[in-house]
């Protein structure tokens, strides 16, 4: 007993001396270095998205939250900007009342341990296959405003990588999950596989191709 006490001081003495961390100290640190200058880095590579309309506006396209006011110009961040990766069947979009069937995936931009974006949510892994996809089914209006605003665009098959600023998407806190750093631009690459109107409930999902 005695040696077990003496081994608890030993570890307290140098905890406090900051000799000692804990993982969530160590965590909190590679954290704050991966994400340091956050709100710059997304705000200037944000900015960069009009020229990429700009020089490709058959791929590249912007909608405005339907939270703002469509008549009035708005400032950029007003907007989700969306890249057609691929193209569904060009009918009808679903209304904000609707429910959606989606696969998706969430990333963060580019940091220096994740080069292609932390992935903070997805439906399925590596290239996106019908036939493996898992599904997510819900109301439009249980989105962010940005997602919300994007879906409320496509049409069955369609394939859009779409940027959200982060005033519509989780804003200037983190997120509820942790996952997702305050002030985040958040990059979805999101398929709509269908969509309900209304009250109106989606089929059983089994897979197929689009």
């Amino acid at each position: 007993m005695k040696k077990l006490q003496t081994i608890i001081w030993m570890v307290t003495l140098l905890t406090s001396l900051g000799l000692v961390t804990s993982c969530s100290e160590t965590d909190d640190e590679n954290s704050s270095a991966e994400f340091a200058n956050w709100q710059v880095r997304n705000d200037a590579f944000f900015l960069t998205l009009e020229d990429s309309l700009r020089s490709n506006t058959a791929l590249w396209t912007k909608w405005k939250s339907y939270t703002k006011n469509p008549q009035a110009a708005g400032a950029n961040t007003d907007y989700v900007y969306a890249k057609l990766l691929k193209e569904g069947d060009g009918g009808d979009s679903p209304l904000y009342s609707d429910t959606v069937r989606i696969a998706y995936r969430g990333r963060l931009l580019p940091s220096a341990s994740y080069p292609q974006g932390y992935v903070f949510d997805q439906t399925y892994v590596g290239d996106f296959d019908i036939a493996t996809t898992d599904v997510y089914d819900a109301a439009i209006s249980g989105f962010t405003d940005g997602f919300a605003t994007a879906l409320q665009h496509m049409h069955i098959g369609d394939c859009y990588r779409i940027y959200v600023p982060y005033v519509l998407g989780y804003g200037t806190t983190v997120s509820s999950s942790g996952k997702v750093p305050a002030y985040s631009v958040l990059v979805f690459d999101i398929v709509l596989i269908d969509y309900a109107t209304g009250t109106k409930t989606l089929t059983p999902w089994s897979s197929r191709q689009l």
